[in-house]
């Protein structure tokens, strides 16, 4: 499967996960897919909150590997990333 078509299902996930993020006043960007890892930024409510691991860890990650074929992880992009 390409790279394209890849960060396609990738971002219909993320979309799919987008308003139970929003409910508690945050959201997400996706930055990159890269070498297997998903990029993305947490937004809002979201930046800097304690529960981010487990959120990224426990949810988008374990989303995003059971739906698209390929995905090792999810990482939090950092400046410079």
């Amino acid at each position: 499967m390409e790279n394209k078509d890849i960060i396609s299902q990738i971002q219909d996930v993320l979309e799919k996960i987008r308003p139970f993020i929003n409910r508690d006043g945050g959201d997400l960007e996706f930055v990159k897919f890269e070498d297997g890892y998903v990029y993305i930024k947490m937004l809002g409510a979201c930046d800097g909150c304690d529960l981010i691991d487990m959120t990224i860890s426990e949810g988008i990650e374990a989303i995003l590997k059971d739906e698209v074929d390929g995905i090792l992880g999810v990482r939090l992009d950092k400046p410079n990333s």
